[in-house]
């Protein structure tokens, strides 16, 4: 089954293709808007639709259950399949390996630190993603895993998270300093889970979010452009 694959273009000749990975709330507008993002930075973006086997719904924000029960169904090898649909588009575009990144944001975020082991892409930048020292979605933590990151890795994650603790974030950065990779890791002072969620009131944190996508910008100019 292939996945369906929502495409932001670039104006000009792209300078390289950026993967959108979207959390448990499916392809909502702040998903598209972060492709929208991508795209006006230069980037050929896309965002494959990992929920596409269930319909691809797209789920309120306050309706947590029914996003636990959507993202349960995606699996380590559902979402390796519907990625590797989408690095075979931009490749098709004429893009290499190395010319692409992935940005992914709570689901999406562990499932691109896990796209990053698994494959050797030129950037990828994780956004609040769960897992870091227990594995979650059926990957095994981020801890067990960074000594096998093929890909440049930004994290980038909230101090107030309840559900990513900070002395965990320590464990990882001090896991990835015992490796030769290329692993940068940054927490935002008083920003919740999901702080670059604009619709999101609650926890959405302005300058927190304007800082995260300035650098995740910049992760992938210095390493795609």
């Amino acid at each position: 089954m292939t996945a369906p694959l929502t495409v932001r273009t670039p104006e000009g000749t792209p300078k390289g293709g950026v993967i959108v990975i979207m959390e448990a709330f499916g392809i909502t507008e702040h998903i598209i808007d972060v492709a929208e993002q991508a795209a006006k930075a230069g980037y050929l973006a896309v965002i494959p639709g990992l929920f596409h086997r269930k319909g691809d719904p797209v789920i309120a924000y306050d309706d947590i259950p029914a996003a636990i029960e959507v993202m349960q169904t995606v699996t380590p090898e559902s979402a390796a399949s519907d990625i590797d649909d989408a690095v075979a588009y931009l490749v098709s575009e004429g893009l290499t390996l190395r010319q692409i990144g992935i940005v992914g944001f709570c689901m999406g975020g562990t499932v691109t630190f896990h796209t990053a082991v698994r494959l050797p892409l030129g950037a990828a930048v994780t956004f609040y993603g769960g897992g870091v020292a227990n594995g979650r979605m059926g990957y095994e933590s981020f801890i067990d895993e960074v000594g096998k990151l093929q890909t440049p890795w930004l994290g980038q994650f909230g101090e107030a998270d309840r559900g990513i603790p900070v002395a965990e974030l320590d464990e990882l950065r001090i896991a990835g300093g015992k490796v030769s990779k290329e692993i940068e890791i940054i927490v935002y002072p008083q920003a919740q889970h999901g702080f670059h969620r604009p619709g999101d009131s609650g926890v959405f944190h302005p300058e927190a979010s304007a800082a995260a996508w300035k650098r995740a910008l910049e992760w992938f100019d210095s390493h795609l452009a």
